[in-house]
């Protein structure tokens, strides 16, 4: 946990509500991957200067939004990077589904992509490159670079600084973990051409977002999703 998890004076809410907001940005910051253990509710309550019942509140909270997961004898774990459970999103049953999923997708993320790059600020953009330098490292050690994905995402959906594009993608994340999964069973992931092609679309989109150009960075985006989209159908490497 680190020091910008600190609660903040004048943050609106309860302090449960702020504690819960603060551990779900550490998620989504990639601080806690899928399975990775959060601090004690002692620890917690010592870092944010809370009592134990109003973490306790929070962490009840968390397991209620199927984030969190209490192990006996081994304490809290993350179970989803902020969103909410699977069941909270239509299931895809058939082709048309998929279609209609990259639809929705592209035009979702497209948006968000043209509001980070409009709103982004410098931490954001530290964010974006973090997670692409992530995701370029787990795909070129030949390992599917998943949670990676999802970060770099996540990064962008916070770069726009609105919360009704950050809880679209947060409730997405059953059916856009599915299609990676996918993706990868398809597509040879070892492979340095896929690594190269995948990383050019997301540079293009991180660099449309650092030179604030909304219409670029939404572009790229759609051209990027249709290309996730044409790997899933081709069975290819390669767009």
């Amino acid at each position: 946990m680190t020091e910008e998890l600190r609660l903040q004076k004048d943050s609106g809410g309860t302090l449960a509500d702020r504690i819960y907001a603060r551990v779900v940005e550490a998620i989504l910051r990639g601080d806690f991957g899928v399975g990775g253990k959060l601090p004690t509710e002692g620890e917690l309550a010592s870092r944010f200067g809370v009592s134990r019942p109003t973490v306790r509140e929070a962490l009840s909270r968390l397991r209620s939004d199927g984030v969190i997961e209490t192990r006996r004898g081994s304490g809290s774990h993350v179970v989803a990077p902020g969103g909410a459970p699977a069941a909270s999103t239509p299931p895809i049953a058939s082709l048309a589904d998929i279609e209609r999923y990259y639809a929705f997708r592209s035009c979702v993320e497209a948006g968000t992509a043209a509001a980070a790059a409009e709103y982004r600020d410098a931490e954001d953009l530290d964010a974006l490159r973090a997670g692409f330098e992530a995701l370029g490292e787990a795909m070129e050690s030949g390992r599917s670079g998943i949670e990676e994905d999802l970060r770099f995402h996540f990064a962008i959906a916070r770069a726009a600084h609105n919360p009704f594009f950050l809880h679209t993608i947060e409730t997405s994340v059953a059916p856009i973990r599915q299609f990676m999964e996918l993706a990868n069973s398809v597509t040879d992931k070892k492979s340095l051409e896929r690594v190269r092609t995948v990383q050019a679309e997301h540079q293009a989109i991180m660099d449309a977002i650092a030179r604030r150009s909304p219409q670029d960075a939404a572009e790229a985006v759609r051209l990027h999703v249709l290309n996730a989209k044409r790997r899933i159908f081709e069975g290819t490497r390669l767009p």
